[in-house]
């Protein structure tokens, strides 16, 4: 019998496996509310970051509905368009990323992106930073995602600090960003209360980095990022309605 390439699975998509084999088979019936997401962790013997991961991922599919403040129900048995084909290389792209997986390394690799920042920054750099962050502001004012200005912000401190390989991995973070998964995750968590927090941790960062202080740029950042995963781990009953 010829042997075929084993290709590795991400463990969202391995719990998203699960949870949708057990609805094909009737253990969880359409219409009826999945166990919440702790209890859902604890059998699987996973971290509830994993499960959310993988419920946002059925959700994209069409499988589950997340009603905000009731619960998640079954909604469909089958997902014509399944995010959870065998992977191969190719097809294994950052926006196949998990969410808060990403949000983790961020906060692991950007902190010290935001102290070689402060170290090699030049004028044009400063000039970068602080129009990323302006146009964070002008988007916030009209009542828009200011998901292009917060992009600008990182890509310029990325470039600030001299490591072509840093910048290229900034960048593919932002490619998970833009992906299907953290768009969904988006929008339960993202809104004008939590936007407004994340332009104050910029300025911040921002105030750091021009005062060429690596240790409060990179503690500046570490508290961003950690916020940004607190808000994106938030549960769902704190989510606003849609």
């Amino acid at each position: 019998m010829p042997l075929h390439s084993v290709a590795p699975q991400r463990l969202y998509r391995q719990i998203a496996d699960q949870l949708r084999q057990l609805m094909v088979s009737g253990e969880f019936a359409l219409g009826s509310r999945l166990p919440a997401e702790r209890d859902l962790a604890l059998q699987l013997g996973v971290s509830r970051p994993s499960v959310r991961e993988a419920l946002i991922a059925l959700e994209v599919e069409g499988m589950i509905e997340v009603r905000t403040g009731s619960g998640i129900y079954v909604q469909r048995l089958e997902a014509p368009n399944q995010l959870t084909v065998t992977p191969s290389a190719e097809a294994d792209t950052p926006a196949d990323w998990g969410p808060l997986e990403v949000m983790s390394a961020r906060l692991l690799i950007e902190a010290e992106v935001a102290a070689l920042a402060a170290t090699h920054a030049q004028k044009a750099d400063l000039k970068a930073i602080k129009t990323g962050l302006q146009q964070m502001k002008l988007e916030a004012a009209r009542d828009e995602v200011p998901r292009d200005g917060d992009e600008a912000f990182h890509a310029a401190i990325a470039k600030a600090c001299g490591n072509s390989v840093l910048l290229d991995t900034v960048q593919r973070y932002w490619q998970a960003r833009n992906g299907p998964l953290f768009e969904r995750l988006g929008d339960y968590f993202e809104h004008p209360a939590s936007w407004q927090s994340a332009i104050n941790e910029h300025q911040q960062v921002l105030q750091a980095i021009e005062a060429h202080d690596a240790t409060a740029a990179r503690k500046a950042m570490q508290k961003h990022l950690k916020q940004a995963h607190k808000r994106y781990s938030a549960s769902w009953r704190r989510a606003p309605a849609r």
